[in-house]
């Protein structure tokens, strides 16, 4: 059964997919982008309204990749390294979440957006075979041209082509005191976005960014687990895990067990990485993680829409 929260105030991570600014085929204008950070904010701003303490995070994809490619236009001979372009995807996409959230809740709660940094293995394995897509969808010949002109890694995303870079996983947030710290006087915190700034520990103790992209959910796990939050909500533009995707005899499961849900074979750059990041969460103490459409957060918090996992 799915945790029932009653009046309880719960801390809750609420992990926005790349849908929150920006849906497949739509353009990736400022307009668009705001537009739809308006919806997440309305969607986000009910969960506050219930009296829960909420941490926010959220996708980069499209967002990173684009800069990439005004950076490798201006000065081709020498980009921008995706740990200052993930810098700079969170600042953007944080100010839109927060301006929208704190209109939305007419501002009787703080909201702040925090650049946090997250620290990957140098050594993982993930940075000799790069999946992440990031960037525009492109046909497989425009994608195969600008991959030998550019050093790309290419692969498919559906019916289309796009750049995947190195997505480490995270091992350490080091930011987690400010995190606490703001938490503590009730703001809500809109932290991690894109996955976080991905940096390397030295031998000294000191950091130094790294060409990778972390994924969103992985990261949403960790620090969910590391605040001890009650709940992890992974907000996406689907109804939840579907058993028989994409067949026209496919339904929705609505609850999953931790044990259940680590048997289910799914699409690694997809639904598989949320399943795996509510499993690790759950397994790591927490009491339930949700999947399911950003409108419907509130219901998913309380069992009523998406897939429940729980213990």
């Amino acid at each position: 059964m799915s945790p029932r929260w009653g009046a309880d105030r719960v801390l809750v991570v609420a992990a926005l997919g790349g849908n929150a600014l920006l849906r497949r085929g739509e353009p990736m204008t400022a307009v668009v982008q705001r537009a739809n950070a308006a919806r997440a904010a309305l969607a986000l701003a009910g969960l506050v309204r219930a009296g829960h303490d909420l941490v926010i995070t959220h996708g980069n994809g499209p967002q990173v990749g684009l800069l990439a490619l005004q950076g490798a236009a201006f000065r081709p001979e020498a980009p921008d390294p995706l740990d200052m372009l993930g810098a700079g995807t969170e600042g953007m996409i944080g100010y839109l979440i927060e301006q929208e959230l704190e209109n939305a809740l007419s501002h009787d709660r703080p909201v702040a957006t925090l650049l946090t940094q997250v620290v990957v293995d140098p050594a993982d394995p993930a940075f000799r075979h790069p999946t992440k897509p990031v960037g525009p969808v492109y046909a497989e010949a425009e994608a195969r041209t600008l991959a030998a002109q550019r050093g790309w890694t290419i692969a498919p995303d559906g019916p289309s082509w796009r750049r995947v870079v190195p997505s480490p996983k995270p091992v350490e947030i080091p930011d987690l005191r400010v995190i606490r710290l703001l938490l503590a006087q009730g703001v809500v915190v809109i932290c991690a976005g894109g996955g976080g700034i991905p940096v390397v520990r030295r031998a000294d103790g000191s950091l130094a960014g790294v060409e990778a992209v972390i994924d969103k959910d992985y990261a949403s796990a960790l620090l969910a687990t590391s605040i001890k939050a009650d709940a992890l909500l992974m907000l996406t533009d689907v109804d939840g895990v579907m058993e028989g995707f994409g067949t026209p005899a496919a339904r929705r499961i609505a609850r999953l067990s931790a044990v259940e849900a680590g048997h289910l074979v799914l699409p690694a750059g997809s639904m598989g990485p949320k399943v795996t990041a509510g499993t690790n969460f759950v397994a790591s103490g927490g009491r339930l993680a949700g999947i399911g459409r950003m409108e419907n957060a509130a219901a998913i918090l309380n069992g009523a829409a998406g897939t429940v996992i729980s213990a």
